[in-house]
C-alpha cells in the first residue's frame, strides 16, 4: 500500500540529498542499524543492494512520511542557510499535544539521543541502570562506555518484564541506581508492561530514583491494560518519558524525538543535549502531529500485516509472541545467526540476535509485498530446513 504521492517523494528527494549529506550519509553507507557500534561492524552495501532489500531489520515506517509533513519540510528548505530560523513552534506543539508546559520538553535527534542525555546526566561514575533483559540495549551500551553499569533482570517465560525484581534490585542498590529503564512496548518482544505495573515499580521504588520510560512503539499499541506513562510526569513524579518521530511518522532517517519529564529534570538533562536538529525536520514534526488521518492509516495497515503474517506462521506450528508493536518475535528452534544471513542472501533484511532470545528472530513490518517477499523466505529456509548452516 502507498500511502503517499510519488510525485511528492520526488519534489523532496532534492531537498533530502542535502540532509542526508549533513547527517554523514554517503553512497555505500550501512542506512540499517541501532548503534554507531553495530554500524561499523556491519558490511556496507551499495544503494543498488540497499533499494532491492526488503527492510525488514529496523522497525521502520516503510511508507514514510505523509504529504502534508512532505510539504512543511519542503517548505523549511528556505531556512536551510539560517542559524535563528523560525521552527514551527514544535516545542509547543508537542507541549499541546500532551497537556505538558513546553518547560517539560526536550528535544533531541531521534528519542535515541534522549536515551544517551538520561545516561550522561544521570549515570555519574559507579552509578547503575536497572532494566530488564533484553531489551533496547543503547541504552546499557551508553552506560558501559561512560564506565556506569547496568543491572539486567531477565524475562518472565511469559516474556513480561519481571517488576518486582526490577523494585528488589533498585531498593537493594538505591544509592548507586542513576535511573530503572522500562521499554514500553518493550523492543525486541512488542510485550507491553500493562499500566498497573508501571504504577506497580512508580510506587515500589524510592521516590528520588528517576524512571526512563521508552514510548517509541506507543501509538502501535492496541491492550487497553496499556496507557501512557505521561500523566507520572503531570503528578510531578521523577518520570522521563521518551517519544520518537522515527516510527509511526516515517521520519527515521531526519532524526526527531522528545523527552517529556519535569521541569527540573529537563534543566538538568538539557546539559548534555546538543540541539542539533534541522529546520527541515522540527517543522515536519509540527505537521506529522497534525496529520492524525495518516497516522491512523499506517497503524491500521500495520496490525493488519502482523496478524495476517504472525496467523500464518503460526499456523505453520511456529510461536509468535504476542506483538503490540510494528514487530513481532517468531522462534525458530534453531540459532538466528546463520538465518539472518540466509535471508540476506535472499535480499530481506531482518533483525539482529537478541542474546539470550537466541532462537527468536525479530521482523519488522514493512509492506505487503515486504512481508509476502518474507514469507517466501521463510518458507524456504525455516519450515524446508535449507540453511545452509544445518544443511
Amino acid at each position: 500500500m502507498e500511502l503517499m504521492n510519488a510525485v511528492s517523494r520526488r519534489t523532496f528527494m532534492g531537498g533530502l540529498a542535502a540532509a542526508l549529506t549533513y547527517t554523514g550519509w554517503r553512497p555505500g553507507s550501512r542506512l540499517f542499524g541501532q548503534t554507531a557500534r553495530e554500524q561499523m561492524s556491519r558490511p556496507k552495501v551499495t544503494v543498488e543492494e540497499y533499494e532491492r532489500l526488503a527492510k525488514l531489520a529496523n522497525n521502520e515506517n516503510p511508507y514514510g512520511p505523509s504529504e502534508a509533513v512532505l510539504k512543511a519540510m519542503t517548505d523549511a528548505f528556505k531556512y536551510a542557510n539560517r542559524y535563528l530560523y523560525p521552527d514551527g513552534g514544535i516545542t509547543e506543539a508537542i507541549a499541546a499535544h500532551h497537556g505538558v508546559k513546553p518547560e517539560n520538553i526536550l528535544l533531541g535527534a531521534g528519542s535515541g539521543e534522549i536515551l544517551k542525555v538520561v545516561g550522561d546526566t544521570f549515570l555519574n561514575v559507579h552509578k547503575k541502570v536497572v532494566g530488564a533483559e533484553p531489551t533496547y540495549g543503547s541504552v546499557y551500551a551508553h552506560a558501559t562506555g561512560i564506565k556506569a553499569e547496568a543491572i539486567k533482570i531477565p524475562l518472565l517465560k511469559d516474556y513480561r518484564a519481571d517488576i518486582p525484581a526490577m523494585i528488589s534490585a533498585t531498593r537493594q542498590n538505591y544509592r548507586d541506581v542513576g535511573f530503572v529503564y522500562l521499554c514500553n512496548p518493550n523492543n525486541p518482544t512488542g510485550v507491553i508492561v500493562p499500566k498497573n505495573e508501571v504504577r506497580q515499580l512508580l510506587d515500589g521504588i524510592p521516590g528520588d530514583v528517576p524512571v526512563l520510560i521508552d514510548e517509541a512503539y506507543h501509538h502501535f499499541v492496541q491492550d487497553p491494560d496499556y496507557a501512557t506513562s505521561v500523566p507520572y510526569v503531570l503528578e510531578g513524579r521523577q518520570v522521563i518519558v521518551t517519544r520518537t518521530f522515527s516510527k509511526i511518522a516515517g521520519l527515521a532517517g531526519m532524526r526527531l524525538g522528545y523527552g517529556i519529564a519535569p521541569k527540573e529534570l529537563v534543566e538538568n538533562m538539557r546539559t548534555f543535549s546538543t540541539g542539533s536538529i534541522s529546520a527541515i525536520v522540527k517543522w515536519g514534526g509540527v505537521a506529522a502531529l497534525n496529520d492524525t488521518a495518516n497516522e491512523a492509516r499506517v497503524k491500521k495497515v500495520t496490525i493488519e500485516l502482523r496478524n495476517k503474517v504472525t496467523s500464518e506462521l503460526k499456523s505453520m506450528g511456529y510461536y509468535v509472541i504476542p506483538s503490540e508493536a510494528n514487530f513481532f518475535m517468531v522462534h525458530i528452534r534453531r540459532d538466528v545467526v546463520p538465518v539472518i544471513e540466509e535471508f540476506r542472501k535472499k535480499n530481506v533484511a531482518v533483525g539482529r540476535a537478541f542474546p539470550p532470545m537466541v532462537q527468536h528472530l525479530r521482523v519488522s513490518i514493512g509492506t505487503e509485498s515486504e512481508m509476502s517477499r518474507f514469507m517466501t523466505a521463510f518458507k524456504e529456509i525455516i519450515a524446508a530446513g535449507k540453511t545452509s548452516a544445518l544443511g
